[in-house]
């Protein structure tokens, strides 16, 4: 009874903090590539954290105990979730050190 109520919430959780490592990967205003990087790999270590122990709660309820803890909902979902954000912030920092994309008629 117990587990079937805490299986939302953790799942919930695993949600919200994968919401915060997107905000401070890619939406934290006036902060520099290394300073976003710094604090997205604090925001990963949580993230993964929580959604390792989401795993964990939903490998508890199957039937079958050989079910790998990969194969479980939250730890496919963060997986899938920082391979985007990885190939995101990356593509977001090489066109910022070397695409511009406005022209500065100041300087002309």
């Amino acid at each position: 009874m117990l587990l079937d109520c805490a299986k939302p919430v953790a799942l919930v959780m695993c949600m919200v903090s994968l919401c915060g490592l997107f905000y401070s990967a890619f939406l934290v205003p006036a902060s520099g590539v290394e300073q976003r990087g710094w604090d997205s790999v604090v925001m990963l270590s949580l993230a993964a954290g929580i959604c390792l122990t989401s795993g964990m709660l939903f490998r508890e309820s199957a039937e079958d105990d050989a079910e790998s803890l990969l194969r479980t909902l939250p730890v496919q979902m963060f997986c899938w979730a920082v391979a985007v954000m990885v190939v995101l912030f990356f593509a977001s920092w090489y066109l910022e050190t070397h695409y511009v994309l406005y022209k500065d008629v100041r300087r002309i």
